[in-house]
C-alpha cells in the first residue's frame, strides 16, 4: 500500500475532551448535559483500593447524583467480563456509562454501551465481521493512566477466551461522548505502571505516524504527544507527583489516542495484541515498551524520512548525519528510555523462545499488520522476537 497525503482519507472526532488539573469537578454538570440521569461507573480493583473510584463518588454524591458500580474488570477483559458489566447496568436501571480506570475498564464500559443498544453480545460486533448501526449509550471516560488513549479513541479491543484472541470493536459510533482528563487521577500510578502505560502512548503516536494510513491532522498531534514522552515520561516515573510531568503525559497519551483513533497501527500493536490474547497475564503496556524498538528496527526503512523526524522529535541531534544514522539515533533513543525507567524484558514477561514460531503466525493474522510502514508476514515477526531476545 503506498501512503500518499492525497489518497481519499477521514478524520473524524465525536469526543467532547476536558482536561487540566481538578477538572474531574466537572463530572457532575458533565452528566446533566448529556442526560443521563443514573451512570454505572465501570472500574477495576486496583483504582478502587487505590481511592480514586472514591473520589469519583464523592463528586455524585455532593451534586446528588446517583449511580452505581460495577468494579470487577479484569485485564485484557473478555466478553464475559463486558456481559456483567452490562447486566449490572441493566439491574441497576442505569442510562449512562463512566468508564474510569485504564485501557481495559475504558474498553469494557464501550463493550457496554455496545451491548445495551444492539442485540446480541459484544462478540457479535467484531469490527472485521460488522459495523456497528447505533450510537452507544452516553459514556463518559475518565483515565487514570496515561498510555492507552482508550478516552478518546473509537476503539475497544476485548478478548475472545475461546479463540484465544483480542478482537476489535470500533467506529465513530463507538466513540466517548465526553473525555475527561485530571492528571491527578494519575497520580496514584506505581512507577512500572506509569512506565508501562507511557511506552503504551509513545508507541501509538509512533505507529500511527508511521503507518499506511497517517495524515496531515493524525501526523501533528503524534509528532507532539512524541516530543511530551522524549521530554516527560522518565520524570513521570521518577516522580509521580510531579504534576507538570503528569499533565504532560496525559496530553502525551490523549494526543496520541487521536492518532489512534483515527488510523490504525502496525507490527507493534499486531504482535502485543495477538501476545496478551495468547497470554493474558502479560500486561499490554510493558510488552509493548518490550517490542518498540526492535519493531522500529525492522520498520525504519519504509519510512525513512519519518523515522529521522522521530529522532528529532526524541531530542537527537542529528547534525551531519546520513538518513540511516538518523533512523538509528532516534531507534536507540527508544531503546535507552525503556532501559531507564526499568521496562522489563520478553523473557521478564514469561515469553521464551520455542514460542517464537507460534507467535509470529498470530501476529501475522492480526488486522493492524496491514498498516504497518514495511510489508511484514509471520518471517518478519519471526525477527523482530527474535530481535527482543537478542538473537539476530
Amino acid at each position: 500500500m503506498m501512503n500518499t497525503y492525497y489518497d481519499s482519507r477521514r478524520f473524524e472526532l465525536p469526543t467532547i475532551m476536558k482536561h487540566g488539573v481538578g477538572v474531574l469537578s466537572e463530572l457532575p454538570a458533565t452528566i446533566r448535559e448529556l442526560g443521563v440521569t443514573k451512570p454505572l461507573i465501570v472500574t477495576d480493583p486496583g483504582v478502587a483500593n487505590a481511592g480514586i473510584l472514591n473520589k469519583v463518588i464523592t463528586t455524585l454524591e455532593d451534586a446528588g447524583i446517583p449511580y452505581a458500580v460495577f468494579d470487577r474488570v479484569v485485564a485484557n477483559p473478555p466478553v464475559e467480563t463486558v456481559g456483567d458489566a452490562t447486566t449490572s447496568y441493566q439491574n441497576n436501571n442505569c442510562d449512562g456509562l463512566i468508564g474510569l480506570g485504564g485501557g481495559s475498564s475504558m474498553d469494557t464500559a464501550k463493550g457496554v454501551g455496545v451491548e445495551v443498544t444492539h442485540e446480541g453480545n459484544i462478540l457479535d460486533w467484531e469490527a472485521e465481521k460488522r459495523d456497528l448501526q447505533n450510537r452507544i449509550a452516553p459514556l463518559i471516560t475518565i483515565s487514570t493512566t496515561a498510555g492507552t488513549g482508550s478516552e478518546v479513541t473509537m476503539w475497544a479491543v476485548i478478548t475472545d477466551s475461546a479463540r484465544k484472541f483480542k478482537f476489535n470493536v470500533g467506529g465513530p459510533l463507538l466513540a466517548p461522548h465526553v473525555s475527561i482528563v485530571d492528571p491527578v487521577l494519575h497520580s496514584y500510578m506505581p512507577p512500572h505502571v506509569t512506565a508501562g502505560t507511557g511506552m503504551d502512548a509513545l508507541c501509538h503516536a509512533i505507529e500511527c505516524y508511521t503507518c499506511h494510513y497517517a495524515q496531515p491532522h493524525t501526523d501533528a498531534v503524534a509528532l507532539l504527544a512524541i516530543e511530551y514522552c522524549a521530554k516527560y515520561l522518565r520524570r513521570a516515573v521518577a516522580n509521580g507527583k510531579d504534576m507538570e510531568a503528569r499533565y504532560y503525559m496525559a496530553m502525551a497519551a490523549h494526543l496520541a489516542g487521536i492518532s489512534y483513533g483515527s488510523d490504525s497501527a502496525g507490527a507493534v500493536h499486531a504482535l502485543t495484541q495477538t501476545l496478551g490474547g495468547i497470554k493474558p497475564e502479560i500486561h499490554h503496556g510493558p510488552a509493548v515498551g518490550a517490542t518498540l524498538a526492535p519493531t522500529m528496527e525492522y520498520n525504519w526503512i519504509g519510512e525513512p524520512e519519518k523515522f529521522t523526524r522521530i529522532a528529532v522529535a526524541m531530542g537527537e541531534d542529528i547534525t551531519g548525519m546520513t538518513e540511516r544514522e538518523s533512523c538509528l539515533a532516534g531507534i536507540e533513543a527508544i531503546y535507552q528510555l525503556a532501559e531507564d525507567i526499568g521496562i522489563p524484558t520478553l523473557t521478564d514477561l514469561g515469553v521464551t523462545e520455542d514460542q517464537i514460531p507460534m507467535l509470529a503466525r498470530a501476529a501475522e493474522g492480526d488486522p493492524q499488520t496491514v498498516g504497518n510502514p514495511r510489508d511484514i508476514d509471520a518471517k518478519g515477526y519471526e525477527w523482530i522476537y527474535k530481535r527482543c531476545f537478542g538473537l539476530v
